[in-house]
This record gives structure tokens, C-alpha cells and sequence, in this order.
């Protein structure tokens, strides 16, 4: 595993915090979807975000990376908080971190090549040659060396992903977030996503964070996981996910990890209490 520094902050092992929530809370105008929400990400990790629909999955992962602003709380990646950041602080933040968007984003008048040299001709001045090497690198690390230039409508919809993949690597980030990496692809691609993410993760010592409810994928990738609850605005299991569908006591808990079918809210509600650690 690659150790790495942030600014002098040693951020070598997987029992050192590269992120940390603080409690936060997040919403939209008024409407509270995550209250008071504190949790860890360690250097090296594969940690997921679940939970079921509406629950704040993607909210939670959009104030993260710095797209909203929280309605309180912090986001601290070392000792720099993203949250009241100066514009200095918050681009070197964002420089280390490269985000997949759930349907990949690719520019569809680009090819490949192009699409994954576009945050090296945005955020560096290198010569155009060493931006084409850098590019084609990173597509290889995905393994799609021969689709350099390809369009994005000529992929599947797996290729769409790893490229995505790739462009997001492209500045050598520590941090890659990832928004539904599995959505809509078949169970063959998705397994090869899910192999990808590992090789990644254990080769060049990326931290990943995964937002999904695959429960497929999380039982293979993660290391660890929170779970969110819609109705608790809050996370209401943390640990390892293998450990959790086998020991949790929690029905709510049970119930997602066993994909059981609802009780009913009250009764489910009064057989649930929130877990959130700080």
C-alpha cells in the first residue's frame, strides 16, 4: 500500500482517518435528510454507503465531495475541513479526490483518450505528449487499452463505467468516489467492476468511497460500511457488512442485509434503535 501525505498529516495505514464526518447534517432548503451523522473513512479502505431508496445515500456523498453545502457539521479530509475551507484550501481538498458519477458522465462528442485527458489539460500545464501517456495509462489500468478512441456510444455499458474510472484517476487522486458504480449493468460487467475496484484498491492503495445498495457487490468490495435509514435521518448500523448480516440483532438491519420484506413502519421502528458512532 502507498503511503501518502497530506500536507504533513501521515495518512499511511487503514487505521488512520483520511476523512472524517463531524456531525453533519444535510438536506435541501429545509428538509432535513441526514441529522447529526459522525463517521470515519480510513486510508486504504473500501467503504460503502447504503441503505434503502430516499434514505440520503447520494445527498450524504454530494456534501462530501463539496457540491452542497452542509446545513451543519464538518468534513474534514487531514486537518483541512472542506466545509468553511478558503478557496486555496478547498481546490488543493478537491485535487485529491476523483469522483464516478452514477451514469458515467463521458462526453459523447469525445473519444476515450480525450475524455480522460480533460482534467489533465484543465488542472495541469504538461506537454500535450505527456498528457496522451498519462491518458492512456489510466485506460489501461481499467483494461481498455484498446479503446482509445473509441466514442462513448460505441461502449458497453461496463466500458462506460471503467472509463469513468480512468478520467477520475487521471490527477492520481488518494480518494475515488463512486455513485452507483453497478447501476445498470449486467452481473457478469458488474462482477468485473467489482474486481476492478479491489485490484485498485490493493495495487495502488486508493481509498474508496462507494455509494450503492447492491449487497452483492458490498459483501465482495467493502471493508466497511454505514447504513443509512430514511425514516431515522440517521445511520443506523456501522462495521463490517459479512458481520452485520450475520450477527446484527437490529430488524431494521436484518431485514435490508436478508432482503426480508417490511413488517410494517411501527413495528419496525419500535425494534430499532440508531447507531451512530462518532
Amino acid at each position: 500500500m502507498l503511503s501518502t501525505t497530506w500536507d504533513g498529516d501521515l495518512l499511511s495505514n487503514k487505521h488512520t482517518p483520511i476523512i472524517s464526518v463531524k456531525n453533519l447534517t444535510c438536506g435541501y432548503d429545509d428538509t432535513v435528510v441526514l441529522k447529526d451523522i459522525s463517521f470515519d473513512i480510513m486510508q486504504g479502505e473500501v467503504f460503502v454507503i447504503l441503505g434503502g431508496s430516499g434514505c440520503g445515500k447520494s445527498t450524504l456523498l454530494k456534501n462530501m465531495i463539496g457540491l452542497y453545502t452542509p446545513m451543519k457539521g464538518h468534513v474534514f479530509y487531514g486537518e483541512k475541513d472542506l466545509v468553511i475551507a478558503n478557496e486555496t484550501d478547498r481546490a488543493d481538498i478537491i485535487r485529491r479526490f476523483g469522483v464516478m458519477y452514477q451514469m458515467g458522465a463521458l462526453f459523447g462528442s469525445m473519444s476515450l483518450l480525450q475524455n480522460v485527458m480533460l482534467p489533465l489539460e484543465e488542472f495541469t500545464s504538461l506537454p500535450h505528449e505527456a498528457m496522451t501517456m498519462i491518458a492512456k495509462s489510466k485506460l489501461a489500468m481499467v483494461n481498455l487499452e484498446n479503446a482509445f478512441y473509441k466514442m462513448p456510444s460505441a461502449l458497453s455499458g461496463g466500458m462506460k463505467k471503467r472509463a469513468a474510472i480512468a478520467r477520475a484517476m487521471a490527477l492520481d487522486p488518494q480518494i475515488l468516489f463512486l455513485d452507483e458504480p453497478g447501476a445498470g449493468l449486467d452481473p457478469i460487467s458488474s462482477a468485473e467492476l467489482d474486481e476492478l475496484i479491489l485490484n485498485l484498491a490493493h495495487t495502488l492503495g486508493i481509498t474508496f468511497v462507494i455509494v450503492t445498495h447492491e449487497l452483492e457487490s458490498v459483501y465482495k468490495t467493502a471493508d466497511r460500511v454505514i447504513m443509512l435509514d430514511k425514516d431515522q435521518k440517521s445511520i443506523v448500523a456501522q462495521g463490517d457488512p459479512k458481520e452485520l448480516r450475520d450477527s446484527s440483532e437490529t430488524l431494521l438491519v436484518k431485514r435490508f442485509f436478508h432482503r426480508m420484506p417490511s413488517l410494517g413502519k411501527a413495528t419496525d421502528e419500535a425494534k430499532c434503535l440508531p447507531l451512530n458512532e462518532g
